[in-house]
C-alpha cells in the first residue's frame, strides 16, 4: 500500500477535565493510545487514575479499572476518599491474567482501561514468573493491540526499580505511546508529572500539582508556590524563569558555599545536571579567579522542580558568588541566561515570556543576556521595569555587586 492512499482520519481527544494532566498529554487522550504512567510508591500514580477515571466517568464514558494489587474493598476505600465511588460508568474487576483482563475488556467496551499495575498481570502461557522482562513485554504487547484495534484508550501504571527507572527494563517505553513520570519528594507536598515520550504532543510539558486529604489537586500557578517560601535578604539565593514546554515557571536557586573540611571538595545538586555545576565552577575559578577549589558547593532548586534548561546557568553562578562573598541578590531581580566555557552570557529562548511571567509576581529587575536585551525589554514594555543587558559574567557579578573589584 502507497502512504498516499492510507486514510488518515483525524480522531479529536478526549478532554479529562483535569488541567494540568491535560496539558502534559499534549491536549487530551488520543483514542487507541497507551499511555504508562510511572513513578516511585506512594508518589500519586494509583491517586491520579482513579480521578482520571472519576473524571471521565462523570462525562459519560464507560470506565474499567482494573485492579491487580489491591481488592476491590481497598480500591473503593481509597476511591471514596477522593469522591470518586458514586458514578454508575465506573466499573472496577480485581484480576491478573492477562487473558481474563482482555475478556472483560471485550465485554465492558470501556473507552478507556487503567491497569494497576502491568507488573502484577501475567500471561499462563509463560513459564516466567509476573513482573518479568517477558511477562511484561507480552502483557503490553497484547494491551496495546486491542487498544489500537478497538480504539479504547489504555493506561498502564508501572513500578521503578530502585535506581529510578521504569522495572522491565525500559521494555514498556518501546511499547507504549506515552510515558509519564512523577517526580517529587514522596514526603512533599507537590507533585510534578512530566512526559518523556509523547507520540502525539510534546515531551516538553510538565503539571504540577499539590497532594492533599481528597487527592492531587491542580496548582496553576506553580511560579507563585515554588516561591511563596523565598527568603528575604538572604545571600545564595536567587530566582531564574525556567521554561517547561510552552509554560515560563520562576523557581529559586539556592546555593551554598562552604570550606570543605577533609580536602575533598564536593559538588551535589538537587534540580540540575551534577555535571553542569562542575563546569560552571570550572568556569568560575578560571576566568573570574574565585577561589573555590578548596569549598564544598551545593546547589539546589527549590521545590522538586528538576530542569535542563540552560538558562539557569547564571542564576546558577550568581547563586555561588553571592553565597561566597555573602552578598545577598535583590529580591525584586530576576537572573537568566545561559554561560559558555568563556564565562560569556548567551541567549536564550522566549526571553520577552519569561520576563512577563517574572512581572506578574512583581520582579522589576532582570538580568540577562545582551542578545535578549531588546527583544525582551519591548515585548515587556513596563516603565518600572530595569533592564541590565550583561555579555558576561563578571559584568553580571559587577551590575549586581557595585563594590567588587
Amino acid at each position: 500500500m502507497l502512504l498516499r492512499d492510507v486514510v488518515g482520519e483525524e480522531r479529536s481527544r478526549l478532554k479529562v477535565g483535569i488541567g494540568e494532566l491535560d496539558r502534559v498529554l499534549g491536549g487530551g487522550i488520543v483514542p487507541g493510545s497507551v499511555t504508562l504512567i510511572g513513578g516511585d510508591p506512594g508518589i500519586g500514580k494509583s491517586t491520579i487514575s482513579l480521578q482520571l477515571c472519576h473524571e471521565l466517568a462523570r462525562q459519560g464514558k464507560k470506565i474499567l479499572y482494573v485492579s491487580g494489587e489491591e481488592s476491590p474493598e481497598q480500591t473503593k476505600l481509597r476511591a471514596v476518599r477522593l469522591g470518586a465511588s458514586a458514578n454508575e460508568n465506573f466499573y472496577i474487576v480485581s484480576m491478573l491474567d492477562i487473558e481474563q483482563v482482555l475478556a472483560a475488556i471485550k465485554k465492558f467496551l470501556p473507552a478507556c482501561v487503567v491497569i494497576d499495575s502491568i507488573q502484577v498481570v501475567y500471561h499462563a502461557a509463560l513459564s516466567a514468573s509476573a513482573g518479568s522482562v517477558s511477562q511484561v513485554r507480552e502483557c503490553a504487547a497484547l494491551l496495546t493491540q486491542l487498544a489500537k484495534q478497538t480504539g479504547i484508550s489504555v493506561f498502564l501504571i508501572g513500578h521503578v526499580t530502585k535506581e529510578g527507572t521504569l522495572a522491565g527494563p525500559r521494555v514498556l517505553e518501546h511499547i507504549v505511546d506515552t510515558v509519564l513520570y512523577f517526580e517529587g519528594e514522596r514526603f512533599s507536598h507537590y507533585r510534578i508529572l512530566r512526559a518523556i515520550k509523547n507520540r502525539f504532543g510534546s515531551t516538553n510539558e510538565v503539571g504540577v500539582f499539590e497532594m492533599a486529604a481528597q487527592g492531587l489537586l491542580e496548582v496553576k500557578n506553580p511560579s507563585e508556590i515554588f516561591l511563596s517560601e523565598r527568603p528575604q535578604g538572604v545571600a545564595g539565593t536567587t530566582v531564574v524563569p525556567v521554561l517547561e514546554g510552552s509554560r515560563p515557571i520562576l523557581v529559586e536557586v539556592q546555593a551554598l558555599v562552604a570550606k570543605a573540611n577533609f580536602g575533598v571538595t564536593r559538588r551535589r545538586t538537587q534540580g540540575i545536571d551534577a555535571n553542569r555545576l562542575c563546569l560552571l565552577a570550572a568556569v568560575l575559578e578560571k576566568k573570574l579567579h574565585l577561589n573555590l577549589f578548596d569549598k564544598d558547593i551545593f546547589v539546589n532548586v527549590v521545590g522538586g522542580l528538576k530542569t535542563e534548561d540552560p538558562a539557569v546557568d547564571l542564576a546558577v553562578c550568581v547563586a555561588i558568588g553571592s553565597s561566597l562573598y555573602d552578598k545577598p541578590v535583590p529580591t525584586d531581580t530576576v537572573v537568566l541566561g545561559e554561560v559558555g566555557l568563556a564565562a560569556e552570557v548567551r541567549s536564550v529562548a522566549h526571553a520577552a515570556l519569561r520576563v512577563n511571567e517574572a512581572k506578574k509576581l512583581g520582579f522589576r529587575r532582570f538580568l540577562l543576556p545582551c542578545s535578549n536585551g531588546a527583544s525582551a525589554s519591548q515585548g515587556a514594555a513596563d516603565d518600572a521595569a530595569v533592564f541590565t543587558a550583561v555579555s558576561d559574567v563578571p559584568g553580571a557579578f559587577r551590575a549586581l555587586w557595585k563594590d567588587l573589584s
